[in-house]
């Protein structure tokens, strides 16, 4: 008589792409914490600079390449390949091309995430009682706003903001498309800062990064927060009316 039991992949095998992460992540960040500094990237312009201008094509598709593995990996250099990608291609397309590369990296984190335990984890949530279910509920109910809040709020970490996601079972589809314009004001406002890196090199200083926290700057993107976070007031206030 045949079989007809599916068997089940070996939970370890799923959770191979996240372990080889974790691992990368922790050698990259004794290996690389010396060289993806901004002192390298002032050493190297002038070679950065030729590459672009002979193989401009090339270039760009190297260049999210090596960021989107940046993210992938959680390796340290983020912000220092949000300034280089700013230098070398100016604040547009440097822009959509950092947000590309940070998108398409912050994807292949969270699937490898959910693969490995995202779809256990957010199916306990759900057959759980208490606080643990309603966590989860209460972030299926807000799924867009949230995952907008966490990408614009500057408190939340890139990588957290990657995998919890995964484990709550949100849809790749929302995550990607909430990361890809979630991250694009402070993107494009390092990104503005890496264009005139020309101008910081020649005096050789280094770069004012605290301009995330200028008011001009850091307001308008609270303000986003706050336009993120309504939906979810006004769902917890008609709640408490409805009671």
């Amino acid at each position: 008589m045949p079989d007809t039991t599916t068997a089940r992949p070996n939970p370890w095998l799923r959770r191979l792409p996240l372990i080889a992460i974790a691992v990368v992540a922790l050698i990259g960040a004794f290996a690389l914490r010396d060289t993806l500094t901004f002192e390298t990237l002032a050493r190297n312009r002038e070679r950065l600079l030729a590459f672009r201008d002979a193989n401009y094509l090339l270039a760009v598709v190297a260049f999210i390449g090596v960021y989107t593995a940046i993210v992938a990996f959680s390796l340290p250099g983020a912000l220092l390949a949000t300034l280089t990608g700013g230098f070398l291609f100016a604040t547009f397309p440097g822009v959509v091309y950092n947000v590309t590369g940070a998108t398409l990296g912050a994807v292949g984190i969270f699937l490898a995430a959910k693969w490995g335990l995202g779809n256990r984890l957010a199916a306990r949530m759900s057959a759980s009682d208490g606080m643990v279910k309603r966590i989860k509920q209460g972030i299926d109910e807000n799924r867009w706003s949230m995952l907008f809040l966490i990408r614009l709020v500057p408190a939340v970490p890139f990588f957290v903001a990657n995998l919890v996601p995964a484990f709550v079972g949100v849809p790749l589809y929302a995550f990607a498309v909430t990361t890809f314009l979630g991250i694009m004001p402070g993107t494009l406002v390092f990104t503005s800062v890496g264009a005139g890196l020309g101008e910081v090199f020649a005096r050789g200083e280094t770069p004012d990064l605290s301009i995330i926290f200028a008011p001009q700057i850091l307001l308008p993107i609270l303000g986003l927060c706050v336009l993120a976070a309504l939906p979810i007031v006004l769902k917890a206030v008609r709640g408490k009316k409805g009671v």
